[in-house]
Protein backbone atom coordinates (compact mmCIF):
# COMPACT_ATOMS: atom_id res chain seq x y z
CA UNK A 1 0.00 0.00 0.00
CA UNK A 2 1.43 3.46 -0.62
CA UNK A 3 2.27 5.56 1.95
CA UNK A 4 -0.47 8.18 3.58
CA UNK A 5 0.39 11.77 3.46
CA UNK A 6 0.75 13.81 6.84
CA UNK A 7 -2.24 15.83 7.83
CA UNK A 8 -0.67 18.95 6.42
CA UNK A 9 -0.48 17.97 2.96
CA UNK A 10 -4.03 16.01 3.10
CA UNK A 11 -6.15 19.15 2.17
CA UNK A 12 -5.67 22.13 -0.43
CA UNK A 13 -7.27 25.59 -0.15
CA UNK A 14 -10.12 23.86 -2.40
CA UNK A 15 -11.34 21.59 0.46
CA UNK A 16 -9.43 18.37 -0.02
CA UNK A 17 -6.34 17.48 -2.56
CA UNK A 18 -7.75 16.02 -5.74
CA UNK A 19 -4.60 14.40 -6.52
CA UNK A 20 -4.76 12.30 -3.42
CA UNK A 21 -8.16 11.06 -4.17
CA UNK A 22 -8.70 7.82 -5.73
CA UNK A 23 -12.00 7.74 -7.51
CA UNK A 24 -13.22 3.79 -7.16
CA UNK A 25 -15.94 2.01 -9.37
CA UNK A 26 -19.68 2.58 -7.19
CA UNK A 27 -20.53 -0.97 -6.90
CA UNK A 28 -23.64 -0.31 -5.02
CA UNK A 29 -24.46 2.73 -6.49
CA UNK A 30 -25.33 5.88 -4.30
CA UNK A 31 -22.41 8.03 -4.87
CA UNK A 32 -22.40 11.17 -6.86
CA UNK A 33 -19.28 12.92 -8.01
CA UNK A 34 -18.26 15.72 -10.38
CA UNK A 35 -15.24 16.01 -12.29
CA UNK A 36 -14.51 12.90 -9.79
CA UNK A 37 -15.24 14.32 -6.59
CA UNK A 38 -17.04 12.98 -4.44
CA UNK A 39 -19.93 15.49 -3.54
CA UNK A 40 -22.48 13.61 -2.16
CA UNK A 41 -23.95 10.15 -1.41
CA UNK A 42 -25.97 7.46 0.35
CA UNK A 43 -24.98 6.97 4.14
CA UNK A 44 -24.61 3.36 3.27
CA UNK A 45 -22.88 3.94 -0.10
CA UNK A 46 -20.03 5.93 1.55
CA UNK A 47 -19.69 3.47 4.35
CA UNK A 48 -19.55 0.98 1.12
CA UNK A 49 -16.54 3.28 0.27
CA UNK A 50 -14.92 3.18 3.45
CA UNK A 51 -14.29 -0.15 3.40
CA UNK A 52 -11.44 -1.46 0.86
CA UNK A 53 -11.18 -5.07 -1.22
CA UNK A 54 -8.21 -6.55 -3.33
CA UNK A 55 -8.56 -4.28 -5.73
CA UNK A 56 -9.54 -0.80 -3.61
CA UNK A 57 -7.72 1.29 -0.57
CA UNK A 58 -9.52 4.50 0.10
CA UNK A 59 -7.47 7.30 0.36
CA UNK A 60 -6.91 8.77 3.49
CA UNK A 61 -8.60 12.19 2.60
CA UNK A 62 -11.89 10.33 2.51
CA UNK A 63 -11.16 8.07 5.51
CA UNK A 64 -10.46 10.84 8.23
CA UNK A 65 -13.42 13.22 6.74
CA UNK A 66 -15.86 10.19 6.90
CA UNK A 67 -14.96 9.32 9.95
CA UNK A 68 -14.95 12.91 11.19
CA UNK A 69 -18.37 13.50 10.08
CA UNK A 70 -20.42 10.06 10.71
CA UNK A 71 -21.10 10.56 14.24
CA UNK A 72 -23.46 12.99 13.21
CA UNK A 73 -25.44 10.12 11.89
CA UNK A 74 -24.73 7.24 13.69
CA UNK A 75 -22.57 6.27 16.73
CA UNK A 76 -19.00 5.47 15.99
CA UNK A 77 -20.09 1.91 17.46
CA UNK A 78 -22.90 1.64 15.03
CA UNK A 79 -20.24 2.19 12.15
CA UNK A 80 -17.46 -0.05 13.19
CA UNK A 81 -20.25 -2.93 13.80
CA UNK A 82 -21.00 -2.40 9.96
CA UNK A 83 -17.62 -1.99 8.55
CA UNK A 84 -16.92 -5.38 10.64
CA UNK A 85 -20.03 -7.01 8.83
CA UNK A 86 -18.28 -5.64 5.18
CA UNK A 87 -14.65 -6.66 6.12
CA UNK A 88 -16.08 -10.15 7.45
CA UNK A 89 -18.81 -11.13 4.75
CA UNK A 90 -17.71 -9.32 1.94
CA UNK A 91 -13.85 -10.15 2.22
CA UNK A 92 -14.99 -13.76 2.98
CA UNK A 93 -12.90 -13.58 6.39
CA UNK A 94 -15.22 -16.32 7.79
CA UNK A 95 -14.91 -18.77 5.48
CA UNK A 96 -12.37 -21.01 6.66
CA UNK A 97 -12.53 -22.27 1.92
CA UNK A 98 -11.31 -18.56 0.98
CA UNK A 99 -8.24 -18.13 -0.88
CA UNK A 100 -5.56 -17.65 1.81
CA UNK A 101 -3.50 -15.28 -1.06
CA UNK A 102 -6.71 -13.41 -1.65
CA UNK A 103 -7.02 -12.79 2.07
CA UNK A 104 -3.48 -11.94 2.03
CA UNK A 105 -3.93 -9.23 -0.38
CA UNK A 106 -6.99 -8.19 1.52
CA UNK A 107 -5.91 -8.25 5.11
CA UNK A 108 -3.30 -5.07 5.50
CA UNK A 109 -5.41 -3.22 3.82
CA UNK A 110 -8.26 -3.83 6.66
CA UNK A 111 -5.69 -3.69 9.09
CA UNK A 112 -4.28 -0.27 7.68
CA UNK A 113 -8.07 1.25 7.73
CA UNK A 114 -8.27 0.00 11.65
CA UNK A 115 -4.68 1.69 12.78
CA UNK A 116 -5.69 4.44 11.14
CA UNK A 117 -8.89 5.21 13.22
CA UNK A 118 -6.83 4.06 16.02
CA UNK A 119 -4.75 6.55 15.44
CA UNK A 120 -6.52 9.39 14.52
CA UNK A 121 -9.64 8.80 16.33
CA UNK A 122 -8.48 6.86 19.60
CA UNK A 123 -11.27 8.26 21.87
CA UNK A 124 -13.96 6.59 20.32
CA UNK A 125 -12.69 2.82 21.45
CA UNK A 126 -13.23 4.08 25.19
CA UNK A 127 -16.90 2.41 24.49
CA UNK A 128 -16.35 -1.55 24.98
CA UNK A 129 -18.71 -2.37 21.70
CA UNK A 130 -16.03 -0.42 19.46
CA UNK A 131 -13.07 -2.28 21.64
CA UNK A 132 -15.11 -6.12 21.06
CA UNK A 133 -15.77 -5.16 17.35
CA UNK A 134 -11.70 -4.01 16.82
CA UNK A 135 -10.52 -6.55 18.71
CA UNK A 136 -12.84 -9.63 17.24
CA UNK A 137 -11.70 -8.35 13.29
CA UNK A 138 -8.09 -7.90 14.19
CA UNK A 139 -8.20 -11.26 15.03
CA UNK A 140 -9.97 -12.96 12.49
CA UNK A 141 -7.14 -11.15 10.41
CA UNK A 142 -4.19 -12.04 12.36
CA UNK A 143 -5.36 -15.73 12.57
CA UNK A 144 -2.68 -17.68 10.70
CA UNK A 145 -0.31 -15.37 9.88
CA UNK A 146 2.76 -14.35 12.87
CA UNK A 147 3.31 -11.01 10.61
CA UNK A 148 -0.55 -9.72 11.20
CA UNK A 149 -0.66 -11.05 14.43
CA UNK A 150 2.26 -8.82 15.86
CA UNK A 151 1.33 -5.54 14.15
CA UNK A 152 -2.17 -6.29 15.63
CA UNK A 153 -1.16 -6.51 18.72
CA UNK A 154 1.68 -3.21 18.02
CA UNK A 155 -2.04 -1.33 17.36
CA UNK A 156 -4.13 -2.77 20.33
CA UNK A 157 -0.93 -1.88 22.71
CA UNK A 158 -0.25 1.34 21.38
CA UNK A 159 -4.32 2.13 21.56
CA UNK A 160 -4.35 1.42 25.41
CA UNK A 161 -1.16 3.57 25.93
CA UNK A 162 -3.06 6.49 24.74
CA UNK A 163 -6.68 6.01 26.44
CA UNK A 164 -4.59 5.50 29.78
CA UNK A 165 -2.63 8.33 28.79
CA UNK A 166 -6.52 10.20 28.72
CA UNK A 167 -7.29 8.77 31.69
CA UNK A 168 -4.39 10.17 33.88
CA UNK A 169 -4.76 13.43 32.06
CA UNK A 170 -8.53 13.93 33.00
CA UNK A 171 -7.60 12.48 36.41
CA UNK A 172 -4.78 16.04 36.68
CA UNK A 173 -7.99 18.17 35.55
CA UNK A 174 -10.40 17.01 37.84
CA UNK A 175 -7.74 17.19 41.05
CA UNK A 176 -6.87 20.66 39.97
CA UNK A 177 -10.70 21.41 39.49
CA UNK A 178 -11.55 20.44 43.07
CA UNK A 179 -8.74 22.36 44.50
CA UNK A 180 -9.33 25.59 43.24
CA UNK A 181 -10.56 28.33 45.19
CA UNK A 182 -11.68 32.14 44.84
CA UNK A 183 -8.34 34.73 45.78
CA UNK A 184 -10.71 36.58 48.30
CA UNK A 185 -10.99 33.68 50.49
CA UNK A 186 -7.36 33.21 50.69
CA UNK A 187 -6.75 37.23 51.43
CA UNK A 188 -9.30 36.75 54.52
CA UNK A 189 -7.17 34.25 56.12
CA UNK A 190 -3.75 35.47 55.01
CA UNK A 191 -2.52 38.93 54.95
CA UNK A 192 -2.03 40.20 51.80
CA UNK A 193 1.46 41.50 52.45
CA UNK A 194 2.68 37.91 52.33
CA UNK A 195 0.82 36.64 49.18
CA UNK A 196 2.95 36.17 46.23
CA UNK A 197 2.42 37.23 42.68
CA UNK A 198 3.16 35.66 39.47
CA UNK A 199 6.24 38.47 38.82
CA UNK A 200 7.92 37.03 42.00
CA UNK A 201 7.45 33.27 41.12
CA UNK A 202 8.41 34.33 37.84
CA UNK A 203 9.60 37.70 36.78
CA UNK A 204 10.93 37.08 33.28
CA UNK A 205 8.34 37.24 30.77
CA UNK A 206 9.95 35.49 27.85
CA UNK A 207 10.04 32.64 30.48
CA UNK A 208 6.28 33.14 31.32
CA UNK A 209 5.26 32.64 27.58
CA UNK A 210 6.94 29.35 27.29
CA UNK A 211 5.72 27.84 30.26
CA UNK A 212 1.93 29.20 29.19
CA UNK A 213 2.98 27.32 25.79
CA UNK A 214 3.38 24.04 27.81
CA UNK A 215 0.17 23.88 29.02
CA UNK A 216 -1.41 25.39 25.98
CA UNK A 217 0.09 22.50 24.01
CA UNK A 218 -0.35 19.61 26.57
CA UNK A 219 -4.11 20.80 26.94
CA UNK A 220 -4.38 21.23 22.83
CA UNK A 221 -2.74 17.32 22.49
CA UNK A 222 -5.48 15.91 24.48
CA UNK A 223 -8.63 17.11 22.36
CA UNK A 224 -9.91 14.88 19.68
CA UNK A 225 -10.79 15.87 16.47
CA UNK A 226 -14.00 14.14 16.92
CA UNK A 227 -15.06 16.66 19.53
CA UNK A 228 -15.19 19.67 17.30
CA UNK A 229 -17.96 17.62 15.64
CA UNK A 230 -19.30 16.14 18.53
CA UNK A 231 -19.90 19.50 20.47
CA UNK A 232 -22.96 20.72 17.42
CA UNK A 233 -24.63 17.11 17.08
CA UNK A 234 -28.23 17.48 16.45
CA UNK A 235 -30.95 14.66 15.76
CA UNK A 236 -30.57 13.74 12.29
CA UNK A 237 -33.82 14.31 10.92
CA UNK A 238 -33.46 10.51 9.39
CA UNK A 239 -32.72 8.97 12.59
CA UNK A 240 -36.61 8.30 13.33
CA UNK A 241 -36.96 8.87 17.20
CA UNK A 242 -33.82 7.60 17.88
CA UNK A 243 -32.76 10.32 20.91
CA UNK A 244 -28.96 8.74 21.43
CA UNK A 245 -27.34 12.30 20.44
CA UNK A 246 -26.63 12.69 24.23
CA UNK A 247 -24.54 10.04 24.74
CA UNK A 248 -22.10 11.47 21.75
CA UNK A 249 -21.59 14.68 22.98
CA UNK A 250 -18.00 13.94 24.78
CA UNK A 251 -16.42 17.28 24.28
CA UNK A 252 -14.52 17.28 27.97
CA UNK A 253 -11.09 18.28 26.70
CA UNK A 254 -12.69 21.02 24.57
CA UNK A 255 -14.34 22.27 27.19
CA UNK A 256 -11.52 22.04 29.66
CA UNK A 257 -9.29 23.97 27.29
CA UNK A 258 -12.00 26.46 26.77
CA UNK A 259 -12.17 26.75 30.44
CA UNK A 260 -8.28 27.04 31.14
CA UNK A 261 -8.56 30.36 28.26
CA UNK A 262 -11.47 31.83 30.84
CA UNK A 263 -8.87 30.84 33.76
CA UNK A 264 -6.06 32.68 31.91
CA UNK A 265 -8.17 35.98 31.49
CA UNK A 266 -8.92 35.75 35.04
CA UNK A 267 -5.79 35.18 36.16
CA UNK A 268 -4.50 38.42 34.63
CA UNK A 269 -7.30 40.44 35.76
CA UNK A 270 -6.74 39.25 39.44
CA UNK A 271 -2.78 39.68 38.88
CA UNK A 272 -3.77 43.11 38.34
CA UNK A 273 -6.14 44.29 40.56
CA UNK A 274 -4.38 42.54 43.34
CA UNK A 275 -1.89 45.20 44.33
CA UNK A 276 -2.19 47.92 46.83
CA UNK A 277 0.29 50.43 45.21
CA UNK A 278 -0.68 52.35 41.78
CA UNK A 279 2.80 51.81 40.38
CA UNK A 280 2.61 48.17 41.20
CA UNK A 281 -0.57 47.64 39.44
CA UNK A 282 0.95 49.54 36.54
CA UNK A 283 4.01 47.44 36.54
CA UNK A 284 2.13 44.23 36.24
CA UNK A 285 0.45 45.43 33.37
CA UNK A 286 3.38 46.21 31.45
CA UNK A 287 4.70 42.66 32.73
CA UNK A 288 1.36 41.37 30.90
CA UNK A 289 1.85 43.01 27.68
CA UNK A 290 5.75 41.74 27.65
CA UNK A 291 4.53 38.34 28.31
CA UNK A 292 1.74 39.01 25.32
CA UNK A 293 4.30 40.13 22.84
CA UNK A 294 6.30 36.91 23.89
CA UNK A 295 3.31 34.62 23.14
CA UNK A 296 2.80 36.63 19.94
CA UNK A 297 6.50 36.07 19.11
CA UNK A 298 6.26 32.61 19.56
CA UNK A 299 3.17 31.68 17.88
CA UNK A 300 1.15 30.72 20.84
CA UNK A 301 -2.14 32.99 20.02
CA UNK A 302 -4.65 31.36 22.27
CA UNK A 303 -2.62 32.80 25.31
CA UNK A 304 -2.09 36.14 23.88
CA UNK A 305 -5.27 36.49 23.33
CA UNK A 306 -6.46 35.46 27.12
CA UNK A 307 -4.09 38.11 28.27
CA UNK A 308 -5.69 40.65 26.48
CA UNK A 309 -8.76 39.89 27.30
CA UNK A 310 -8.09 39.66 31.31
CA UNK A 311 -6.45 43.17 30.35
CA UNK A 312 -10.13 44.26 29.03
CA UNK A 313 -11.91 43.19 31.85
CA UNK A 314 -13.88 46.19 33.32
CA UNK A 315 -12.66 45.76 36.72
CA UNK A 316 -9.01 46.22 35.03
CA UNK A 317 -9.65 48.86 32.00
CA UNK A 318 -11.95 51.11 34.49
CA UNK A 319 -8.23 51.87 36.55
CA UNK A 320 -7.34 55.21 35.07
CA UNK A 321 -4.59 56.30 37.18
CA UNK A 322 -3.32 52.81 36.95
CA UNK A 323 -3.43 52.82 33.16
CA UNK A 324 -1.97 56.78 33.08
CA UNK A 325 1.15 55.03 34.61
CA UNK A 326 1.57 52.57 32.30
CA UNK A 327 4.86 53.73 29.56
CA UNK A 328 3.04 53.83 26.12
CA UNK A 329 5.76 52.32 24.23
CA UNK A 330 4.47 48.92 25.92
CA UNK A 331 1.15 49.22 23.99
CA UNK A 332 2.81 48.09 20.22
CA UNK A 333 1.43 44.65 20.49
CA UNK A 334 -2.01 46.10 21.53
CA UNK A 335 -2.31 47.79 18.44
CA UNK A 336 -1.62 44.67 16.64
CA UNK A 337 -4.52 42.61 18.75
CA UNK A 338 -6.49 45.00 21.21
CA UNK A 339 -8.91 45.56 18.09
CA UNK A 340 -9.82 41.94 17.21
CA UNK A 341 -10.27 41.08 20.81
CA UNK A 342 -12.72 43.64 21.81
CA UNK A 343 -15.14 42.44 19.46
CA UNK A 344 -15.89 39.71 21.83
CA UNK A 345 -18.60 42.43 23.13
CA UNK A 346 -20.89 38.68 23.60
CA UNK A 347 -20.95 35.75 25.28
CA UNK A 348 -21.94 32.87 22.51
CA UNK A 349 -23.33 29.67 23.28
CA UNK A 350 -23.43 26.53 21.69
CA UNK A 351 -26.41 24.17 21.98
CA UNK A 352 -24.38 21.75 23.80
CA UNK A 353 -23.87 24.59 26.21
CA UNK A 354 -19.89 25.22 25.92
CA UNK A 355 -19.44 28.75 25.85
CA UNK A 356 -17.40 30.08 22.75
CA UNK A 357 -16.48 33.25 24.13
CA UNK A 358 -16.53 33.49 28.52
CA UNK A 359 -15.17 37.13 28.70
CA UNK A 360 -16.98 39.76 31.36
CA UNK A 361 -16.46 42.76 29.31
CA UNK A 362 -18.77 45.35 29.73
CA UNK A 363 -19.04 47.96 26.61
CA UNK A 364 -18.99 51.16 27.80
CA UNK A 365 -15.90 51.06 29.66
CA UNK A 366 -14.47 49.03 26.83
CA UNK A 367 -15.04 51.96 24.44
CA UNK A 368 -13.32 54.72 26.87
CA UNK A 369 -10.30 52.71 26.91
CA UNK A 370 -10.13 51.63 22.87
CA UNK A 371 -10.54 55.42 22.60
CA UNK A 372 -7.31 55.98 24.99
CA UNK A 373 -5.15 53.59 23.07
CA UNK A 374 -6.31 54.75 19.66
CA UNK A 375 -5.18 57.99 21.01
CA UNK A 376 -2.37 57.35 22.09
CA UNK A 377 -1.07 54.64 19.07
CA UNK A 378 -3.28 56.74 15.97
CA UNK A 379 -5.51 53.12 16.08
CA UNK A 380 -7.78 53.89 12.77
CA UNK A 381 -11.54 53.54 13.30
CA UNK A 382 -11.79 50.54 10.78
CA UNK A 383 -9.86 48.26 13.02
CA UNK A 384 -12.84 48.15 15.06
CA UNK A 385 -15.49 46.96 12.28
CA UNK A 386 -17.06 43.82 13.17
CA UNK A 387 -16.86 43.45 9.48
CA UNK A 388 -13.29 42.67 9.16
CA UNK A 389 -13.73 39.32 11.07
CA UNK A 390 -10.95 39.64 13.09
CA UNK A 391 -8.04 40.58 10.47
CA UNK A 392 -5.64 41.51 12.44
CA UNK A 393 -5.42 38.01 14.25
CA UNK A 394 -6.30 35.57 10.90
CA UNK A 395 -3.29 37.89 9.17
CA UNK A 396 -1.26 36.73 12.17
CA UNK A 397 -2.08 33.08 11.75
CA UNK A 398 -2.26 32.76 7.96
CA UNK A 399 2.03 34.03 8.79
CA UNK A 400 2.42 32.02 11.70
CA UNK A 401 1.46 28.85 9.87
CA UNK A 402 3.30 29.54 6.92
CA UNK A 403 6.28 29.44 9.14
CA UNK A 404 5.22 26.30 10.34
CA UNK A 405 5.47 24.56 7.18
CA UNK A 406 8.72 25.47 6.32
CA UNK A 407 9.98 25.33 9.45
CA UNK A 408 13.38 22.98 10.59
CA UNK A 409 12.41 22.76 14.83
CA UNK A 410 9.99 22.69 16.79
CA UNK A 411 10.54 25.93 18.29
CA UNK A 412 9.61 27.58 14.54
CA UNK A 413 6.63 25.02 14.03
CA UNK A 414 4.64 26.22 17.42
CA UNK A 415 0.78 27.75 16.25
CA UNK A 416 -1.65 27.38 18.68
CA UNK A 417 -4.50 29.03 17.10
CA UNK A 418 -6.99 32.00 18.92
CA UNK A 419 -9.22 28.26 20.26
CA UNK A 420 -12.59 30.68 20.49
CA UNK A 421 -12.29 31.76 17.17
CA UNK A 422 -11.48 28.21 15.72
CA UNK A 423 -14.29 27.10 17.31
CA UNK A 424 -16.66 29.64 16.28
CA UNK A 425 -15.81 29.42 12.46
CA UNK A 426 -16.42 25.30 13.04
CA UNK A 427 -19.97 26.30 14.46
CA UNK A 428 -20.36 28.48 11.77
CA UNK A 429 -19.64 26.53 8.89
CA UNK A 430 -21.97 24.14 10.29
CA UNK A 431 -24.60 26.17 10.80
CA UNK A 432 -24.40 27.37 7.30
CA UNK A 433 -24.65 23.85 5.41
CA UNK A 434 -27.04 21.15 5.67
CA UNK A 435 -25.77 17.70 6.61
CA UNK A 436 -28.49 16.28 4.32
CA UNK A 437 -29.47 17.36 0.91
CA UNK A 438 -33.02 17.53 -0.23
CA UNK A 439 -33.16 13.92 -1.83
CA UNK A 440 -31.30 12.27 1.39
CA UNK A 441 -27.73 12.47 0.60
CA UNK A 442 -25.15 13.19 2.99
CA UNK A 443 -23.79 16.89 1.83
CA UNK A 444 -20.09 15.33 1.60
CA UNK A 445 -18.76 18.61 0.12
CA UNK A 446 -19.76 20.52 3.56
CA UNK A 447 -18.05 17.58 5.30
CA UNK A 448 -14.45 17.71 2.62
CA UNK A 449 -14.45 21.90 4.29
CA UNK A 450 -15.21 20.88 8.14
CA UNK A 451 -12.32 17.97 7.36
CA UNK A 452 -9.96 20.83 6.18
CA UNK A 453 -10.25 22.79 8.93
CA UNK A 454 -9.97 20.25 11.32
CA UNK A 455 -7.26 18.75 9.94
CA UNK A 456 -5.34 21.90 10.17
CA UNK A 457 -5.77 22.02 13.68
CA UNK A 458 -4.54 18.40 14.25
CA UNK A 459 -0.85 19.46 12.42
CA UNK A 460 -1.06 21.89 15.29
CA UNK A 461 -1.46 19.59 18.35
CA UNK A 462 1.26 17.44 17.15
CA UNK A 463 4.05 19.80 17.65
CA UNK A 464 6.12 19.04 20.67
CA UNK A 465 6.76 21.97 23.15
CA UNK A 466 10.80 22.48 22.50
CA UNK A 467 11.29 24.60 25.75
CA UNK A 468 12.45 23.18 29.24
CA UNK A 469 9.54 22.94 31.79
CA UNK A 470 9.48 24.76 35.01
CA UNK A 471 7.32 23.09 37.74
CA UNK A 472 7.00 25.58 40.15
CA UNK A 473 5.33 28.10 37.69
CA UNK A 474 3.31 25.80 35.81
CA UNK A 475 1.61 25.13 39.23
CA UNK A 476 1.40 28.59 40.09
CA UNK A 477 -0.63 28.96 36.88
CA UNK A 478 -2.55 26.18 37.18
CA UNK A 479 -3.78 26.65 40.41
CA UNK A 480 -3.50 29.52 42.27
CA UNK A 481 -6.70 31.11 43.14
CA UNK A 482 -8.16 34.20 41.06
CA UNK A 483 -10.73 36.55 42.16
CA UNK A 484 -14.34 35.36 41.23
CA UNK A 485 -16.00 38.95 39.04
CA UNK A 486 -17.39 40.49 41.99
CA UNK A 487 -14.34 40.28 43.43
CA UNK A 488 -12.47 42.02 40.89
CA UNK A 489 -14.66 44.52 40.91
CA UNK A 490 -14.68 45.07 44.83
CA UNK A 491 -10.27 45.27 44.56
CA UNK A 492 -11.01 47.40 41.55
CA UNK A 493 -13.47 49.85 43.63
CA UNK A 494 -10.76 49.42 46.59
CA UNK A 495 -7.68 50.40 44.26
CA UNK A 496 -9.47 53.13 42.67
CA UNK A 497 -13.01 54.28 44.49
CA UNK A 498 -16.01 54.33 42.61
CA UNK A 499 -16.80 57.46 39.91
CA UNK A 500 -20.75 57.33 40.44
CA UNK A 501 -23.67 56.17 42.10
CA UNK A 502 -24.05 53.43 40.32
CA UNK A 503 -20.39 52.32 41.13
CA UNK A 504 -21.04 53.69 44.70
CA UNK A 505 -23.96 51.44 45.41
CA UNK A 506 -21.99 48.30 43.88
CA UNK A 507 -19.03 48.97 45.56
CA UNK A 508 -21.48 49.00 49.17
CA UNK A 509 -23.19 45.83 48.21
CA UNK A 510 -20.13 44.08 47.33
CA UNK A 511 -18.03 45.12 50.97
CA UNK A 512 -21.30 43.76 52.65
CA UNK A 513 -21.79 40.32 50.81
CA UNK A 514 -18.20 39.42 50.24
CA UNK A 515 -16.19 41.07 53.16
CA UNK A 516 -19.55 41.75 56.00
CA UNK A 517 -18.51 44.90 56.15
CA UNK A 518 -20.85 48.21 55.69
Amino acid sequence: MPQTPPFSAMFDSSGYNRNLYQSAEDSCGGLYYHDNNLLSGSLEALIQHLVPNVDYYPDRTYIFTFLLSSRLFMHPYELMAKVCHLCVEHQRLSDPSSDKNQIRKIAPKILQLLTEWTETFPYDFRDERMMRNLKDLAHRIASGEETYRKNVQQMIQCLIRKLAALSQYEEVLAKISSTSTDRLTVLKTKPQSIQRDIITVCSDPYTMAQQLTHIELERLNYIGPEEFVQAFVQKDPLDNDKSCYSERKKTRNLEAYVEWFNRLSYLVATEICMPVKKKHRARMIEYFIDVARECFNIGNFNSLMAIISGMNMSPVSRLKKTWAKVKTAKFDILEVCEADVLLLSNILYLESGIPIYDVSLDHVVRQKKTHRLRERKGLEEHQMDPSSNFYNYRTALRGAAQRSLTAHSSREKIVIPFFSLLIKDIYFLNEGCANRLPNGHVNFEKFWELAKQVSEFMTWKQVECPFERDRKILQYLLTVPVFSEDALYLASYESEGPENHIEKDRWKSLRSSLLGRV
